[in-house]
């Protein structure tokens, strides 16, 4: 007979072995939430931001920004809008407020801004009396104009006193490795529209003096990472290679010299993936996702999204959650809300919720934790 007292200790060292297994992680448990919609029939919502009031500003690419109060949405829209260039992708796009809106009360938005030989990306910033735009200052406008209705960006971020913002290359590959032009770059400005001095290609002629960096496609997505600071955005690739990739200051992201990716009509755009001097994208889709909108997830409401990235796919009509490792390394990713819409814009709100804004048909949702 073997030993009762070898027997008992076994039994008793499993049983705490199935004890400690049976206490999970709770920051490692599936969120589980309900999905409200609080906004219908909106007209292709692009942006969003939050008010220190908790209004809800979106903008509408025909040019309108609605007003959603305590989600819920009446149909109020700001006045004193500007006109936009309102062709295919051009409109009225990205919005956000001054990280110091609260004594300054500055609001910026990008849009297309129409003009002779067609439409531009322009950045605006504004002030708001009621329910009207007012103080309005241009600080930024793209030129040349192109009737091209393609490729405008635009996302706005802001950091240390700059502002941030992205243009696509206009449907012209070639726009996106010169210097000499602003389409395809990532720019950077000070806040009131000035050229910093240390941007870096202010000291090179004939350069466009407010890029940061260059060789970029179409960038729809771009926020600073909460933790480590650096600037994110993700680009619509053509036919396959959207990229993620962390902005630095005077790097050639490639295109269309690289890419993971070929031309819509099945032909090569190049044989190159890698080159020397140009970054690598930290992860590629292909197929193509056509990613839109992004934001790093910082709420303790959901808790197993920490520091993960969540932004749509217009394409095959989700929310994708990226996750990332301590080093910033793409690890895995899931699909959320498929089939919700072509979603164009996911943003966090100042108390913590996520909200996606979702085109065709047009409307805002919230994800609400379920206990």
């Amino acid at each position: 007979m073997k030993n009762p007292i070898i027997i008992s200790t076994f039994i008793f060292s499993f049983l705490v072995v199935i004890s400690c297994q049976a206490e999970p992680d709770k920051e490692k448990l599936p969120v589980d939430f309900e999905v409200v919609t609080i906004a219908e029939n909106l007209n292709n919502p692009w942006g969003m931001t939050w008010l220190p009031d908790g209004r809800m500003l979106v903008t509408e690419r025909s040019g309108e920004i609605s007003v959603i109060e305590n989600d819920k949405f009446s149909g109020k829209k700001l006045n004193g809008v500007p006109e936009v260039y309102d062709k295919n992708q051009g409109g009225l796009l990205d919005i956000q407020l001054h990280p110091d809106y609260e004594n300054n009360g500055w609001i910026y938005f990008s849009f297309s801004k129409p003009g002779d030989g067609g439409g531009s990306t322009a950045i605006m910033r504004a002030k708001l009396n009621g329910d009207n735009l007012t103080d309005k200052e241009l600080i930024y406008e793209s030129f040349p104009k192109t009737k091209s209705g393609v490729h405008f960006g635009s996302r706005i971020d802001f950091k240390d006193g700059y502002v941030f913002f992205s243009i696509g290359e206009r449907g012209e590959m070639d726009n996106a490795q010169s210097v000499g032009n602003p389409y395809g770059k990532v720019h950077r400005l000070h806040e009131n529209g000035d050229v910093p001095e240390d941007n870096p290609f202010v000291k090179i002629p004939d350069a466009e003096k407010s890029i940061w960096s260059y060789g970029h496609r179409n960038p729809q997505g771009m926020e600073f990472h909460p933790e480590t600071g650096e600037l994110w955005s993700h680009e619509h690739g053509p036919k396959g290679g959207d990229e993620i990739n962390i902005v630095k200051k005077g790097k050639n992201y490639g295109w269309p010299e690289i890419s993971y990716g070929i031309d819509y009509d099945g032909s090569i755009i190049t044989d190159e993936t890698k080159k020397e001097g140009m970054m690598q994208p930290i992860h590629y889709w292909d197929p193509s996702i056509a990613p839109c909108g992004m934001t790093f997830v910082t709420s303790d409401r959901y808790p197993a999204w920490k520091n993960n990235i969540l932004l749509g796919s217009l394409k095959f009509q989700y929310l994708c959650r990226v996750v990332l490792d301590g080093e910033g390394n793409y690890v895995e990713e899931e699909k959320l809300l498929e089939g919700i819409g072509r979603v164009r814009h996911v943003a966090e709100s100042p108390d913590g919720y996520i909200y996606v804004a979702v085109e065709g048909p047009g409307k805002i949702v919230k994800l609400m934790p379920k206990k």
